[in-house]
């Protein structure tokens, strides 16, 4: 994938983003399995005019992920809310960090007008953490629900959520009211390594997160994803899973960690697709209504098809 000149909307301050493989070393040249396709197509445009024009973000151009022109090329997006700025530096991911600006009160709209010019049926919405916020963040979710609910009738939406760190009583009853399709938060890695992987985070907490939305919502399919490839043993990645089923998370996602660049946290391995089958059918034993895992999978990929055979 192509990865360009990020500007910052708010501030209007140029920060150059990771220049990706080609400024690893060449011991870490990805394999032939990790090669992405559609990295520009007049679809890609299409969709990238439309969210200039509502000035609005992507997890697909900031955390530079490597599906971005498959899932441009076929229409769908996960809107990255809040900025494209992170409160939090986590050593693996390739989103901006700093003090970012209050929140846009005009990003709502701005959201549904982006997702009825793309015709969508099924949206995501992530976004970057904002622990400077005081409930997190959690009312900017809740306003985009409401306004894509009453701008797109039949929409189906799932968010992926930070871990509202100290906020959570507040951001999940806020998320009670104004309830998503699906309620995500990923775990990331697994227990040992969460010092490393997720300094500003803790493993119990995240879990506990999923566990307490789903208690307050038990209707509401919850999901979360795991990263492989930072040097966890296959006990401790089946440990993991098992630990968010025992939290009650209905579905997962398991990809393959890819370095945005030298600055990051190294690759340990690269993941062959048959273990990711393999950690799938484990997984479908264990519970899970649906997983999504291979090298390329993140956390929405294939989203509506995820939700579709998930959700029962």
């Amino acid at each position: 994938m192509q990865h360009e000149l990020g500007k910052n909307r708010y501030e209007g301050t140029e920060t150059r983003k990771s220049a990706g493989n080609g400024d690893l070393p060449r011991t870490e040249r990805k394999p032939d399995w990790l090669k992405a396709r559609y990295s520009c197509c007049p679809e890609v445009e299409s969709i990238r005019r439309i969210l200039r024009d509502n000035r609005l973000h992507t997890v697909c151009e900031e955390a530079t992920c490597p599906n971005i022109g498959e899932c441009f090329r076929q229409g769908t997006a996960t809107f990255l809310i809040l900025g494209d700025t992170c409160t939090r530096n986590c050593p693996f991911c390739d989103v901006n960090h700093g003090i970012p600006l209050p929140p846009d009160a005009e990003e709502p709209a701005g959201l549904a007008r982006a997702v009825a010019a793309m015709k969508l049926r099924y949206v995501v919405i992530t976004s970057v953490t904002r622990d400077d916020l005081p409930d997190g963040g959690a009312r900017q979710y809740a306003d985009c629900i409401t306004r894509l609910r009453s701008q797109n009738p039949g929409l189906r939406i799932e968010i992926l959520v930070p871990d509202f760190r100290d906020r959570e009583q507040e951001a999940l009853a806020m998320l009670s009211v104004n309830r998503p399709d699906v309620f995500n938060h990923n775990l990331e890695t697994v227990r040992r390594l969460y010092p490393q992987v997720r300094p500003s985070a803790n493993y119990a907490g995240s879990l506990e997160l999923l566990r307490r939305y789903k208690i307050m919502n038990a209707e509401v399919p919850t999901k979360s994803g795991i990263m492989l490839g930072f040097g966890e043993t296959r006990e401790e990645v089946l440990e993991a899973m098992q630990d968010l089923r025992d939290h009650g998370c209905d579905m997962l996602t398991l990809g393959q960690y890819l370095r945005p660049s030298s600055r990051h946290l190294p690759v340990q391995r690269y993941v062959p697709p048959e273990e990711f089958s393999a950690y799938r059918e484990i997984g479908l034993t264990m519970g899970f209504s649906h997983i999504e895992a291979g090298p390329l999978v993140r956390s929405s990929y294939h989203a509506a098809q995820q939700a579709e055979q998930g959700i029962h």
